[in-house]
Order: C-alpha cells, then structure tokens, then sequence
C-alpha cells in the first residue's frame, strides 16, 4: 500500500465487483478521498461492460457509498478514448488518482496506468501484489455482502451462481480448480452491502440467462 497519496482525492473504476469494492475501502482506509465512481456502460447491450450491471442498480449501489456515479457511455471501438475522456474530467473537477481493483495480470495493469498517464492522473491499485486468496478472504471478513451473479460454467460449476460470498464458498470455488478470487474472469459478484455503504442496496433477481459457457443473473 503507498503511502505517498494520502490526502489526495480520486475517482475509481467501479464495476460493482468484490474486487473494485475492496480497493475503494483500501484506498479510504489509506487515508485517500474520494470523488467518485466510474463504470464503463456498453450502448448495444444496456448493461455495464464485462459485469453486465443494470444502471439503476449501480446507481443505488453509488449513492448508498455516498459517492456519485459517472457511466462511460462507450462502444467497443472507442473505449480507451472514452475512458480517458471521463479521467480528464475527473482531473478538471478536481481528481489526482484514480483507483483500480486489478491485482497481478500485468495486461490490465499496464492498460489501466496507460489510461492515467496519458491524462495526468496517478494510477493506484490497493490490491496489487496480494495474494488472490488473502484478497478473497480480506473481503468476506470485512463484513462485505455481494452475491455471484455471473458463472462460467467452463471453469466453475454453475451451482455457484446466485451464492453470497463467503469464506465457504470461496473454498468451494478453490476446490473446484477456479481461481479463488475469479480474477481470470471464471464468477463475477454483485456487491450490496458492507463498511462502505450506508444500506443495504435493494435488487431482485428478474431471470436468468444462458450465453455461450455462462449463467448469468439478471439484477435489477
């Protein structure tokens, strides 16, 4: 953990996963401030990019951590240029760092201080270097709730799919042969309450829907 950004203010890239939860609660433990949250939103399909959010339900999500929301509306083709876009008006209002969730796959690492030095901010990445298990069991002992609303049934087994993460259930998915903390993209969470939010976010799960190797919640 540095220990040089203290005080500063950032935004931070938030997909509503375990992971970009617990780097904000790392980051404001340190001692940073935050600005706000930043989720990148897919136009074609309606939902945010890779976690495949509903945009109320990350709304509530924001406003119950008490940190505004900013969608990168974005397509494919555009979306470092997007992103970049959105960090540059961060640092207009005020931002210095931004925060990711990203732990040890040097691809993301690299593509996100790409982002940050071509706009001037200080990319920080609390959980970097950690091990993935340390990482998975620090957020269910911090109190944290997120359910697992997406599975690739390829890797993990889909009878995961709709549990709210634990300790147990992180063992379940080791044993399984997945990555504890699903870093290589075998679960994504959903997460609804916690130290850093004020109430429990609210959501229901509307269906659930099968493409190519995954099982997906739908949460609204």
């Amino acid at each position: 953990m540095r220990d040089d950004l203290g005080g500063k203010r950032f935004v931070a890239s938030y997909s509503g996963g375990k992971d970009s939860v617990l780097a904000v609660y790392r980051a404001v433990n340190a001692g940073l401030r935050p600005m706000g949250l930043m989720t990148t939103y897919n136009m074609d399909s309606k939902r945010s990019w890779f976690h495949g959010m509903d945009e109320g339900v990350l709304q509530r999500a924001a406003e119950s951590m008490g940190m505004p929301l900013t969608l990168i509306r974005t397509s494919g083709a555009s979306y470092a240029e997007s992103f970049e876009s959105a960090l540059l008006e961060a640092k207009a209002g005020g931002a210095e760092v931004c925060v990711f969730g990203d732990i040890d796959i040097e691809g993301h690492l690299d593509w996100c201080s790409e982002r940050c030095v071509n706009t001037g901010l200080v990319p920080f990445f609390p959980l970097l270097g950690a091990q993935r298990r340390d990482v998975a069991y620090e957020f269910a002992d911090a109190g944290f709730s997120a359910i697992i609303k997406t599975v690739d049934t390829s890797r993990l087994p889909g009878s995961v799919l709709g549990r709210i993460i634990s300790r147990g259930v992180l063992d379940e998915i080791e044993s399984s042969g997945a990555d504890i903390c699903g870093e290589n993209g075998e679960y994504h969470t959903f997460v609804f309450d916690g130290p850093l939010f004020s109430r429990t976010v609210p959501f229901e799960v509307k269906e659930t829907v099968d493409w190519e190797t995954y099982k997906i919640l739908h949460i609204v």
